[in-house]
């Protein structure tokens, strides 16, 4: 599981932009769940289509694959579970009753017969309510922060074990990642993966830590941690960041002094006016 997140960082690079690397969306489903993934293609040499699945530490799978007439499943993908749909530029992929195996990097990919390129893809977790590990919390700290163009934020992700017994059930199996959702709806991408932390002596808690620089208004947003242990997956409930202009409320004060000031002046202009 923890690979499988990771697998995200590293298919970053093969969705990208000129200048910089466009992230994958992070899409978390409920055992059992159905589901669709969408791919938009563009361009009139498009002719080729594939589907792709990525399962970290294993081989590329091909899910489908075809022309823009006719697109077919392949291999162990031919089954009831999967289906392609195509809808003019977009070509969806339909999972139903998904299982802890579906969980991987899917992409996908288009083009010509010598010019192709990865087109979108998308993170799946699957969660297993019956699974979710009642005894271990995740808590996030602050709530919401405010802070001014350049400065250093410092998020925290506090993993709590009600039990102490718990800090033996998967050892070295516990990371920790961190993701951003903007404004807007948009989906969570994955930003860092984890690398300060501190644990107690007994490890019945540690907390992960994140320092960030907000730069400008595109690092808006709430910040989740996502603890990966035993299989599963819990996120915490976010942290709210929100840059604040420098400068601003001293600048309102000075502009309603100033209006203030000339009001006065106004009225004493007409009181000795009229005498």
């Amino acid at each position: 599981m923890i690979g499988r997140l990771a697998a995200l960082i590293l298919l970053c690079t093969l969705s990208h932009s000129v200048d910089v690397p466009r992230q994958f969306p992070l899409t978390v489903a409920e055992l059992g769940d159905n589901l669709t993934l969408t791919c938009p293609v563009t361009g009139s040499e498009s002719s080729l289509f594939y589907w792709y699945k990525m399962k970290f530490g294993y081989m590329v799978q091909t899910v489908a694959a075809g022309s823009s007439y006719k697109i077919s499943l392949q291999g162990q993908f031919k089954n009831s579970r999967f289906n392609l749909t195509k809808d003019d530029s977009l070509h969806f992929l339909h999972i139903t009753n998904v299982s802890k195996e579906d969980e991987a990097t899917y992409i996908c990919q288009s083009g010509a017969a010598y010019v192709m390129k990865f087109t979108d893809g998308t993170v799946l977790v699957v969660n297993d309510p019956k699974n979710h590990q009642k005894s271990i919390s995740v808590q996030q700290s602050p709530v919401t922060a405010s802070v001014e163009p350049g400065a250093l934020i410092n998020l925290q992700c506090s993993i709590l074990s009600k039990k102490k017994e718990d800090r033996v059930q998967c050892p070295g199996e516990r990371s920790v990642f961190w993701f951003r959702a903007g404004s807007g709806g948009s989906h969570p991408s994955i930003i860092y993966p984890q690398s300060n932390s501190s644990c107690d002596r007994e490890d019945r808690s540690c907390v992960y830590s994140l320092s960030k620089t907000i730069r400008d208004s595109s690092d808006n947003g709430t910040y989740y941690c996502a603890v990966v242990t035993c299989g599963e997956i819990l996120f915490g409930e976010g942290t709210k960041v929100e840059m604040t202009q420098s400068g601003q409320e001293p600048l309102v004060v000075i502009i309603l002094g100033m209006l203030l000031g000339l009001c006065v002046i106004v009225i004493g202009i007409l009181v000795f006016s009229r005498d």
